[in-house]
C-alpha cells in the first residue's frame, strides 16, 4: 500500500465527508450557491483549467476569447453547484413540489413507454449540468433500472458515491469486466440501464466529436443491437441556480444492418452528434476538464 493510499486517501475522504454532512444541514439552494461561488474562484487556479481552456478553444474556435472565458467560469460554477447539490439528491421529489418548480420534465412519455413495455431501454446522457438529476426523474416515474458508473479512485470515497446515488434506486454497475457481466444480467432481467457516454475510453473506437476523432465506448450501440432495445437520449439543463430541465427524447433510429462493426460506428457517430448538439447549445454546462481527445 502506498503512502497516498495509507494516509492521504483516508484523510481526504474524512475532509470530504465532513463537508458533505455540513452542506446537507443547509438548504439546497444555499449549498449550491456557496459551492458554485467557491468553484468560480478556485477552479481557474487549478492545472486542469488549462486543459479545459484548450479543449474549448479547439472545439469552438469561432467563439471569441470573452465568450470562452464566460463559458469556463460557468463550467466551474456548475461543477461547484453539482458538489453542493449532491448531499441533497435524495430529497428531490419529481412526483411532488419539485416538478415544475425545481425540475421541469419534458418527454416523460418516453420513460413511461419503456416502463410499460416490459422490455429494457438504454438511456444515455453526458456530463451536462447536474447529470445526476435525470436518473432520479426516471426512477421516480417507476422505471426499473440500474446505473453504470466509474468507481472512485479513492476507495474511502466509494461510500459517498453510493450514498448520493441512493436516490436513483436500482443497482450501481461499475465500469470494467465485472460491471460488464452485471450489465448483461440486468438487461437480461428486463431492467433498463442509464449511461454517461461522453468520456474517453482508450480501447474504444475512434468516432468524430467536434470535428476530431475521439476514442468512444461502443457499449451503448453493441447492447442496443444485442438486446434489440430502444435508445433514449436524455438531457439535463441547468436553468439557473438549483433548477433544472430534464428532457427525454424519442428513441433513436439506429442502423441494424448486416455489418456489425459498421452499424456500431454509425450508431456511436450519431450519439456523439447528439451530445455535441447539446454541448454547443450550453457550452458552459459541460465537463471541459475531461481529457476527451488525443493530445496533439
Amino acid at each position: 500500500m502506498t503512502f497516498k493510499q495509507h494516509l492521504v486517501d483516508p484523510l481526504l475522504a474524512g475532509v470530504v465527508a465532513t463537508a458533505w454532512y455540513a452542506l446537507r444541514q443547509i438548504p439546497m439552494d444555499l449549498s449550491s450557491g456557496m459551492c458554485g461561488a467557491v468553484a468560480r474562484v478556485v477552479g481557474p487556479l487549478l492545472p486542469v483549467h488549462r486543459r479545459a481552456a484548450a479543449n474549448l478553444a479547439r472545439a469552438l474556435p469561432d467563439a471569441t476569447p470573452g465568450q470562452r472565458r464566460a463559458w469556463l467560469r460557468e463550467m466551474w460554477d456548475n461543477l461547484g453547484r453539482l458538489a453542493g447539490e449532491h448531499p441533497h439528491l435524495d430529497r428531490l421529489d419529481v412526483r411532488g413540489a419539485d416538478v415544475g418548480g425545481r425540475i421541469e420534465v419534458v418527454g416523460a412519455e418516453h420513460i413511461d413507454a419503456v416502463r410499460d413495455s416490459g422490455r429494457p431501454g438504454l438511456f444515455f446522457s453526458g456530463h451536462l449540468a447536474n447529470w445526476e438529476v435525470i436518473s432520479i426523474v426516471a426512477a421516480q416515474r417507476g422505471l426499473d433500472g440500474d446505473q453504470v458508473y466509474r468507481a472512485a479512485n479513492n476507495r474511502h470515497m466509494e461510500w459517498l458515491y453510493r450514498r448520493g446515488r441512493a436516490a436513483f434506486g436500482g443497482r450501481l454497475i461499475p465500469k470494467g469486466p465485472k460491471g460488464a457481466r452485471m450489465l448483461l444480467a440486468s438487461l437480461g432481467e428486463g431492467r433498463s440501464i442509464g449511461m454517461l457516454v461522453d468520456q474517453k475510453m482508450n480501447d474504444g473506437i475512434a468516432v468524430p466529436f467536434f470535428g476530431r476523432d475521439a476514442m468512444t465506448a461502443p457499449a451503448l450501440a453493441e447492447l442496443a443491437r444485442k438486446f434489440d432495445c430502444p435508445v433514449i437520449p436524455s438531457r439535463t439543463e441547468r436553468l439557473g441556480g438549483a433548477r433544472f430541465r430534464c428532457t427525454f427524447h424519442p428513441p433513436m433510429d439506429l442502423p441494424r444492418g448486416g455489418d456489425r462493426h459498421a452499424d456500431v460506428v454509425a450508431a456511436m457517430t450519431e450519439v456523439n452528434r447528439v451530445l455535441e448538439t447539446w454541448i454547443r447549445e450550453r457550452p458552459g454546462q459541460w465537463l471541459w476538464v475531461h481529457n476527451r481527445w488525443p493530445r496533439t
